[in-house]
């Protein structure tokens, strides 16, 4: 473990939907680790993002939720996180160096020089510095996820939810942006959802398929060197037995 900060346990969790007859989530335990990554792979439905919704907040009067939800600190995760979603979410009429700065706006807050000033040491981390003025329609994907990727180092928040910020990238440019948010998340406690198995070996510390209807979550290990890891034989095993637990719920 990289230092302390914010841990979770879910401890035999339920999550159902008020309208739904049935559960998402049931039993479901997992332990998020402080300041590592922790990525949850599952079929589309299992419950991934809902989870992480949920601790972020968004579904409190759209759920019911039995279980134990223990916050290592004791201190609730509300204004403590980061939320970054697989959309952008850049705002087309506003700069770059103005996207990053978005927590600030929608809290009121003034941007005084020092805070464009932290957004623009962001974007030089982040290989943007020269498209701070550039309006977001005028860049890539992978640049605009950069921008997202800055925008949310710039909230400083100790837990960061992933939603699957990567899926709509190359395979090189995800592979990059995978590595430049583990090496600029290193000191956050960071939940990644995925559907990439070979995503998930790479990055995760801890790693947890949500499986069944409803979802329990079943852990895997990952390789015993530190991510983000090379192709390696061990690593393609565990790939290929995420392949193999995740086909069970297409039978």
């Amino acid at each position: 473990m990289r230092g302390a900060g914010i841990s979770i346990s879910i401890e035999n969790a339920s999550l159902q939907y008020h309208q739904a007859t049935t559960p998402t989530l049931q039993g479901c335990t997992l332990h998020i680790p402080a300041r590592q990554w922790t990525c949850l792979l599952g079929r589309s439905g299992s419950g991934k993002t809902t989870l992480l919704r949920y601790l972020a907040g968004l579904l409190v009067d759209q759920v019911s939720w039995q279980g134990t939800l223990i916050i290592s600190d004791g201190q609730p995760l509300n204004g403590r996180i980061a939320y970054m979603a697989q959309q952008d979410l850049l705002l087309p009429w506003l700069s770059v160096v103005d996207n990053v700065c978005l927590s600030y706006r929608l809290s009121g807050q003034t941007i005084t020089p020092d805070i464009q000033q932290q957004a623009q040491h962001l974007l030089e981390q982040v290989g943007l510095a020269a498209q701070c003025q550039s309006l977001p329609q005028t860049l890539s994907g992978g640049m605009r996820q950069r921008v997202a990727l800055a925008r949310t180092l710039m909230q400083d928040k100790p837990l960061v939810l992933m939603d699957e910020p990567f899926s709509a990238l190359d395979a090189v440019a995800r592979h990059k942006l995978q590595s430049l948010s583990f090496e600029l998340l290193k000191d956050k406690t960071v939940v990644l959802i995925t559907h990439d198995p070979q995503e998930a070996v790479r990055l995760a510390d801890a790693l947890y398929i949500l499986n069944g209807s409803p979802a329990q979550a079943q852990a895997i290990a990952v390789p015993e060197d530190l991510p983000p890891r090379a192709l390696s034989a061990a690593a393609a095993q565990i790939q290929q037995h995420i392949f193999q637990v995740l086909g069970q719920d297409y039978d």
